[in-house]
């Protein structure tokens, strides 16, 4: 019996990890933290083996902290996504994404005839279902589910 352990992605310096992003979800996060626009080291894992989603992701950002927002914007991907904050090589802090209460200017409603398609009007959603991540319009009323969220560039 084999008792060695891998490491699949490599260890930072300092930086923030976020794990247990749905592996269906991971380059959605990708693109709304706009990763592609930074200069520091990226480690990307995707399809690892997860027993709570069967299949999850994980970033690793060499020398960037999310703020709120970004964390915000998490969640509405990942929902149940962990950060770990890293200093020397060590977890400093830990945190839980949480979707909050309202999301502004993140994603497009998803009805062509919303005035928000239309005019110079920023998005506003009501969360009404945190687990599967639901939004309700403001202005329509439509509801968006995840599958549709359409990231606002």
């Amino acid at each position: 019996m084999d008792s060695k352990k891998e490491l699949i992605v490599s260890a930072i310096k300092d930086g923030t990890v976020i794990d247990h992003i749905p592996a269906r979800s991971l380059f959605k996060v990708l693109s709304i933290l706009n990763l592609h626009n930074i200069d520091t080291p990226i480690t990307i894992g995707c399809n690892l083996r997860s027993e709570k989603l069967g299949k999850k992701g994980i970033i690793k950002i060499s020398e960037k902290f999310p703020d709120e927002h970004d964390l915000n914007k998490i969640a509405l991907f990942a929902p149940q996504a962990k950060i770990n904050i890293i200093r020397n090589y060590e977890v400093v802090e830990k945190k839980i994404v949480e979707v909050p209460d309202t999301i502004e200017g993140i994603v497009k409603c998803m009805n062509p005839k919303c005035i928000t398609n239309h005019e110079q009007i920023r998005t506003f959603f009501y969360v009404i279902d945190k687990k599967n991540v639901s939004l309700k319009c403001k202005y329509c009323e439509k509801i968006t589910t995840q599958e549709n969220f359409e990231i606002i560039k």
